[in-house]
């Protein structure tokens, strides 16, 4: 398979930037998008040129660096898929790719496909967590019953892999699917309760103050999701921030 793939490159969060074309050879249909991109990246280095810069980890699904906006859509054609577990067969020979990071104010370029996403973990600092008994007389979690629907929601709520997808594809860059997730999946729970006002105000106040745009309800994110979280998470944290606010948590 011969690709033209056209690639955004950027030295860091003040430079420029621009697209740059390489054209690909020999790729096979069963690659993966990130093995397509180490067979164009060992070609630059054996080139004496500088690597395309992206994020990786796990190549399974699962911890959400591999974060590339291919051809206008986050991880690329398909759904409930990220990049890793992207393949090329979805391509066809010829076809010209166009690869560009996370485009949002709140995730600034580190280096040509690699941003900052560590407003996220801000976000998480601010309060998705719960407090720990530590007086020796714990209980252990198991033994709390928990309602098996409230469980499946916390469930689906905690497979949210802070990619950034929803943020990169919403027009408003907002970040309120995975807010909205990280909240649930501790306010569905009783573990949650006893901080679930302060949590959702301190989580929501350092989203806005990360500069992530508002939620308009075009439902995009959840289109884009490669885990599907519901946009039924940002009704509940809205829900839940209301509450909060008017008892003056």
């Amino acid at each position: 398979m011969n690709l033209t793939l056209k690639i955004w490159r950027q030295n860091g969060p003040t430079d420029k930037g621009r697209m740059e074309t390489y054209p690909v050879s020999g790729i096979s249909e069963h690659m993966s998008f990130l093995e397509m991109m180490d067979v164009l990246n060992d070609q630059l280095v054996r080139d004496g040129k500088d690597p395309i810069a992206f994020d990786h980890d796990c190549r399974e699904g699962i911890c959400g660096m591999c974060s590339m906006f291919i051809n206008g859509e986050a991880h690329g054609p398909g759904r409930g898929v990220t990049t890793c577990q992207l393949h090329m067969r979805s391509f066809k020979d010829g076809d010209t790719i166009y690869i560009e990071p996370w485009r949002a104010k709140a995730f600034p370029v580190i280096k040509d496909l690699v941003v900052d996403r560590s407003a996220f973990d801000r976000v998480i600092q601010a309060g998705g967590y719960v407090s720990v008994n530590t007086s020796g007389n714990t209980i252990d979690a198991n033994a709390i019953p928990i309602p098996k629907p409230d469980a499946d929601e916390a469930f689906n709520a905690a497979t949210c892999i802070g990619c950034g997808a929803c943020v990169a594809t919403c027009k408003n860059a907002s970040a309120m699917l995975f807010v909205s997730a990280k909240v649930s999946q501790l306010a569905l729970l009783p573990q949650g309760q006893p901080e679930r006002d302060i949590r959702v105000k301190r989580m929501v106040e350092q989203m806005d103050k990360e500069g992530f745009g508002n939620c308009t309800n075009t439902g995009a994110c959840e289109v884009e999701c490669p885990k599907g979280i519901s946009l039924s998470n940002i009704a509940r944290m809205n829900r839940d921030f209301l509450s909060a606010s008017l008892k003056g948590e």
